[in-house]
């Protein structure tokens, strides 16, 4: 038996047994589902200020649908931890975003719960049309509802699913999470009672009798007829454009307020009309007044105190490559009047917020908007202007065709700054920069190039602000840099050629990025061993510094090429090279170090270097094998 005291979030492992309680128990389930939240995450660290911003919907949802059967999908996962609390993962959750633990996102492999995996914005409601459409295929009646915020809904995909979602007339539920807006008087009791009325079966009813009504009548008469009721109910609510696309619009409700949510929910549950839209207003970081005063620094946090909310946060050694990147693209355009930069809802992350800072009028968020972004930024360029488009790898992926078709086919120089290329820890496989190098450069034109430390990264600045001839792309990884001493503006680099660290006479090491230094660690320990070693860094992966890759071809016995990328990089493009040129027939060993043919889940950045074969063991373990020699003979891992 239960005793008096237990608390109500100790009663559910999973939400068949949150349906079993009272409605009147739920804001108990609420306030300890919050303090759950934020006690795992300040000992986590990751995604809070949204998370605590849905509480209670996740509450109301999980109580009103019969999840799994009914399907529940939130759009990019940053929000989904009271999801993963309810859905039997309470006692994993404090291995969020750790090595072996529960991932920062849905996904699929973790919980029958999370029906679709997402960590990239904006695919919710495409994903929930497709299994809405299965649903009514199979001859199934089960609810499919898409959780998706204001900020998510600035793609474009999101509008393309809307409106293939408003032609098909499928039943869907749609959650638009509004966490830009106050919870001001409008959304207060009477827009309940109208979202209420508005959602029940009486109106609903009255609504589907008036369309019989009207088909009878001419063409012309029900048009108008339908379009002055619909507008002007519009105008009440704020649903124009969504009953334009073809949905019921229902709201806005305050997302807070359980005797406002699950009246509605159960609404929309229970009518056989679709789609539908329910509008919620909720805040982030609700119930934390530390994440409530300062919603941008408590989206993704690193371990926190509760009582203060101070986040821990380790002096930097050396400052990161995003804040290079900003320092070096404001002294560029300090220079050059004719320097714009574009982001894709990412101004702090990318650095741009720094630029935006003293170039307002030259610094443009164009939301979560990739495919825009780039062909945006085409346009700029084919008036003369010089664009960075700084967007992470992962996000890049989202633009591929832009491109291809907007930039590369035309020969624009658009400047692609490429943050977060490689691992990104904790992030997982979702936000690993892992293909960009592949997807680049085997473009005709386009310029590509790998910064091995933060020097570097400046100096590719500069070198993409003063190239003119065709687009041209950089890429550099999350963290700190090694260290270096930095000037106050970057030297333009020779296109297309490399440069050699250190000159040896039996192994090669051709390093492109940031994997050099663990290059030349690794040169250290194949010297003990009598191997001398050439360190080599190609800056380049296209145009090729074949000059270089020819030398370091023929005067040695081995040839590492080494990148933080995937299979079909900079080492399929140094293979290309040497087979065409019969370089191979020779009998020189060349060996490629990539990314694992694989997607890597979240983990330490070091566990993950070591896994993949990046570090400095694992290049000379790849040396020592191509050289046949006895595993005696190999040098012991640290």
């Amino acid at each position: 038996m239960t005793r008096p005291d237990t608390p109500t979030l100790d009663l559910i492992n999973v939400p068949a047994d949150l349906r079993a309680l009272p409605a009147e128990k739920l804001r108990a389930v609420a306030d300890e589902l919050r303090a759950e939240m934020i006690d795992a995450v300040s000992q986590t660290g990751g995604h809070l200020g949204a998370g605590l911003g849905v509480v209670e919907l996740t509450v109301a949802l999980h109580y009103v649908f019969n999840t799994p059967d009914d399907r529940l999908i939130w759009d990019v996962g940053h929000q989904a931890y009271p999801h993963k609390i309810l859905t039997g993962r309470r006692d994993r959750i404090r291995t969020l975003r750790q090595g072996g633990g529960l991932s920062g996102f849905t996904k699929r492999a973790e919980s029958e719960y999370d029906p679709f995996g997402a960590a990239h914005s904006s695919t919710s409601i495409s994903s929930a049309l497709g299994m809405a459409v299965a649903r009514d295929l199979d001859g199934r009646d089960n609810n499919v509802i898409a959780v998706i915020g204001d900020g998510a809904m600035s793609a474009g995909m999101a509008y393309e699913a809307m409106n293939n979602a408003g032609a098909s007339h499928s039943r869907l539920i749609v959650i638009l999470n509004d966490n830009d807006m106050s919870i001001a008087p409008p959304v207060g009791a009477m827009s309940a009672y109208l979202a209420r009325l508005g959602s029940g079966k009486t109106y609903m009813s009255l609504r589907e009798f008036g369309k019989q009504l009207t088909a009878h009548l001419p063409k012309k008469v029900d048009r108008a007829i339908t379009r002055a009721v619909e507008h002007a109910r519009g105008y009440v609510t704020g649903g124009t454009l969504f009953e334009e696309l073809g949905f019921y619009y229902v709201g806005p409700l305050d997302g807070h307020n359980l005797d406002h949510l699950l009246p509605v929910l159960r609404n929309v549950r229970d009518a056989k009309e679709g789609p539908i839209l329910v509008h919620v207003v909720t805040q982030k970081g609700k119930g934390y007044d530390p994440a409530e005063s300062s919603s941008d620094k408590y989206h993704g946090v690193s371990k926190f105190n509760v009582l203060t909310g101070e986040q821990a946060k380790a002096k930097p050694n050396a400052p990161s490559y995003t804040s290079v990147f900003a320092k070096s693209l404001i002294a560029e355009a300090e220079r050059d009047d004719r320097i714009v930069a574009v982001t894709a809802a990412m101004p702090s992350g990318t650095g741009l917020d720094k630029f935006e800072g003293l170039f307002p009028a030259r610094c443009f968020d164009v939301g979560i908007a990739e495919q825009h972004a780039v062909t945006f930024a085409a346009g700029l360029a084919s008036e003369g202007y010089k664009p960075f488009a700084a967007i992470y790898s992962t996000f890049l992926q989202r633009a591929y065709d832009q491109i291809v078709h907007d930039v590369a086919i035309q020969s624009l120089p658009v400047r692609f700054a490429i943050d977060r290329a490689g691992f990104v820890g904790a992030d997982g496989a979702t936000h690993a920069g892992t293909f960009d190098v592949a997807y680049l450069s085997c473009l005709p034109g386009m310029t590509v190039m790998a910064a091995a430390d933060e020097l570097e990264l400046m100096h590719m600045v500069a070198t993409a602000a003063s190239h003119d001839d065709g687009p041209i792309a950089f890429r550099y990884p999350r963290g700190e840099g090694i260290g270096v001493d930095l000037p106050e503006r970057g030297t333009p680099l020779t296109i297309g050629k490399g440069r050699v660290l250190r000159e040896g006479t039996s192994i090669a090491l051709l390093s492109f990025g940031t994997r050099l230094a663990d290059c030349l660690a690794a040169a250290d320990e194949l010297q003990t061993l009598g191997l001398s070693t050439t360190v080599a860094d190609a800056r380049f992966a296209k145009p090729l510094d074949t000059d270089l890759v020819r030398r370091l071809a023929r005067g040695h016995e081995v040839l590492v090429t080494v990148e933080e990328g995937s299979v079909g990089g900079f080492g399929s493009q140094v293979a290309h090279f040497l087979l065409g040129e019969g370089l191979l027939d020779n009998g020189l060993k060349m060996r490629t170090l990539t990314m694992p043919d694989s997607f890597v889940d979240q983990d330490k950045p070091e566990a993950m270097y070591a896994s993949a074969g990046l570090d400095r063991n694992g290049i000379v373990s790849t040396v020592v094998a191509a050289l046949g020699r006895e595993a005696a003979s190999a040098p012991r891992r640290a």
